[in-house]
């Protein structure tokens, strides 16, 4: 009896085994199957050049300039990013494994096997760009820079986190620009300067910077040379024997801190009332240029901390 029973044993014991091997091998194809298909699922997406036919869930996006934190923030993957992307502290751990490109590296982007490419409507190579994989370009200024990051969302399939963001963002700026115009008053100018490649400019309310926040969100006040001169192109370039012109009462001064500080060492600078009031906050340049949510947020607390000091 005993006898009997151990082959039979056996030939149930590999059947089983081959039985749970077919389950497993088919589940496995099953599930490779079915990432097969979400990768290759696609929605329209309208740009302003007309509709393009874009993943629906991106895992390799290439951005060749300025949005780079559009998509960061909605927690979509970046190969590859401009030079300028990859300066920004904000952006470092997040793209620590991005590659730096440009509209010229086609052969490097082509390396980096992207479903998506985003960019300025100025790039170069577009049409070339679009054999590699659908890309999508946006005109600066276009939209304001809240329904920019909407437009990001929709592109990445991600519009209601996108706008849940610009909701939060909202009421956060809202509320932290009441208790500054409470304290600095209702009349007080604020202006926002740099010094790049050695000229000096003053900034509109739409070229990043904290312009949108402080001017658009927060309503503060732009002087009036400022806003003459700077608020239709965005920035305007001046000498800094004039400055004084342009500087409100209170001063933004994005600095990059590799330049050095000749502004600082001059007797026109000492002798601003902003200066001598100590109402000059210096931000980091580089953290400071662009106007994406992962920027904004920066922005927004850095405000909040040398306005209110919290």
């Amino acid at each position: 009896m005993k006898k009997a029973f151990l082959p039979l044993l056996l030939c149930l014991i590999l059947a089983l085994s081959a039985c749970s091997s077919k389950n497993g091998a088919d589940g496995k194809v099953e599930g490779n199957a079915a990432a097969e298909q979400a990768s290759s699922e696609t929605i329209t997406y309208q740009s302003e050049n007309g509709p393009v036919k874009v993943p629906a869930h991106p895992k390799r996006v290439v951005v060749l300039s300025s949005f780079t934190g559009n998509v960061l923030a909605l927690g979509v993957n970046v190969v590859g990013a401009d030079s300028w992307s990859k300066m920004n502290p904000n952006f470092k751990d997040k793209l620590k494994d991005a590659e730096e490109v440009s509209d010229e590296n086609l052969e490097k982007i082509i390396e980096l096997n992207p479903d998506l490419i985003i960019g300025l409507s100025n790039i170069k190579n577009v049409d070339k760009l679009k054999q590699i994989a659908p890309t999508v370009t946006y005109t600066y200024g276009k939209v304001d820079y809240l329904t920019q990051q909407l437009e990001i969302g929709k592109l990445l399939n991600k519009e209601k986190e996108a706008q849940a963001w610009i909701d939060d963002f909202k009421k956060r700026a809202d509320e932290a620009g009441k208790q500054i115009k409470a304290k600095i008053g209702d009349k007080a100018t604020v202006s926002v300067m740099e010094v790049f490649n050695k000229q000096l400019y003053v900034y509109g309310d739409n070229w990043g910077r904290g312009t949108e926040i402080l001017y658009q969100q927060m309503k503060l006040n732009m002087p009036e040379k400022v806003k003459e001169t700077a608020l239709k192109e965005g920035y305007y370039a001046l000498s800094p024997e004039v400055l004084p012109e342009f500087a409100g009462d209170y001063v933004i001064f994005s600095k990059d801190q590799d330049s050095g500080n000749s502004l600082e060492e001059t007797e026109t600078y000492k002798n601003m009332p902003a200066v001598k009031n100590g109402h000059v906050f210096v931000a980091d340049a580089k953290a400071f240029y662009f106007n994406d949510p992962i920027t904004l947020d920066y922005q927004l607390d850095f405000f909040i901390k040398h306005f209110l000091g919290k």
